[in-house]
């Protein structure tokens, strides 16, 4: 009895995903005998595939730890009648695989020529992002992948991507990029034409793309410049209003001080500036009131004498009498 005891504790043997990396898509347990009273450790975050002969027998999802005799072998398809001998096995390849989702970040290697009217050998555009994708057809994975690979890992998927995403951006911001110069505002619809098409590559690894972002764009020196140069006169609109508002604030602030060439300009222009505005609200004021001023009332002669030429009554001409011709109104 103790020896049968001491042979089952040597074959027995436990089950369970032993080189585990953040990073690794799937690992194999390999080609090796499963023995009676052996164990299945499921870790959170974990699905394991049991597989015979290139084709799945049992997919089990929840985390524990289970007897393979008589808590998975029962499931298996083609195997459940299996019976354990004295010094018999089953011969099985358990797939362990990460079901969580993988967040990718990615980045053009060198910069994408983009063909556009403005500059005849296309314009030379960089970009970055981001990409979350994961498993979910475990029958391609494994026909694809896992038949001839013992793991897998995210930078091997990274690779793949790289690999077609520069054709990828060329042609959906050639489709979607309305403005070359402002590719940012597209950047929704750029990332969305992306992803499609790179879920349509990934399923035929059996593992789908459930993000694709672009975070940025970044085009030369030069042209960056330009553009910043022309949102900086969109935003500021009038130029000569920007110049006196700058001026303003570099007296306020006491970065234009007293005593140079640089305050008399400023002391200079704010002057004129005020004056212009004065004139501008006097000429504005009398424009407003609609109303036309009195006739002159200049001296009848030089002699000193104070009757108005025309009557401040009516307005008509006095001839320097007393008394007004027209109304009789006193003139004196």
């Amino acid at each position: 009895m103790g020896a049968m005891v001491f042979f089952r504790n040597q074959f027995a043997n436990v089950v369970e995903w032993e080189e585990f990396r953040e990073d690794m898509i799937f690992w194999k347990w390999g080609n090796r005998e499963i023995k009676k009273g052996s164990k299945l450790i499921i870790r959170p975050g974990q699905d394991a595939i049991f597989v015979n002969n290139g084709k799945i027998e049992g997919i089990f999802e929840d985390d524990g730890e289970y007897s393979i005799d008589s808590e998975i072998i029962p499931f298996l398809s083609t195997l459940k009648g299996f019976k354990f001998g004295f010094n018999s096995g089953m011969r099985v390849e358990v797939l362990f695989v990460n079901t969580k989702e993988f967040t990718v970040r990615w980045g053009t290697q060198n910069p994408i020529l983009i063909p556009t009217p403005q500059l005849p050998g296309g314009m030379p555009i960089r970009a970055n992002g981001t990409f979350v994708f994961k498993v979910n057809d475990y029958v391609t994975l494994i026909d694809k992948i896992a038949g001839m690979k013992s793991s897998y890992l995210v930078e091997d998927v990274k690779i793949r991507i790289t690999a077609v995403l520069d054709q990828l951006l060329m042609k959906w911001i050639s489709r979607e990029g309305k403005d070359m110069f402002n590719l940012q505002a597209n950047a929704a619809d750029i990332a969305r034409g992306i992803r499609e098409d790179l879920d349509m590559e990934m399923l035929d690894n059996g593992m789908t793309i459930t993000d694709f972002r672009v975070m940025s764009f970044n085009y030369p020196q030069e042209i960056q410049d330009m553009i910043t140069k022309t949102a900086s006169h969109e935003m500021i609109g009038n130029l000569q209003k920007y110049q006196q508002v700058s001026m303003t604030d570099g007296i306020a602030s006491g970065k234009v001080q007293g005593g140079g060439a640089a305050s008399d300009m400023a002391g200079m222009m704010m002057g004129m500036n005020l004056a212009n505005e004065m004139m501008k609200n006097m000429n504005g004021n009398q424009t407003d009131t609609g109303k036309k001023s009195p006739p002159d009332s200049a001296p009848a002669s030089s002699g000193g004498s104070t009757k108005p030429n025309f009557c401040p009554n009516c307005g008509s001409k006095n001839e320097g009498a007393n008394f007004c011709p027209n109304c009789g109104h006193k003139l004196g």
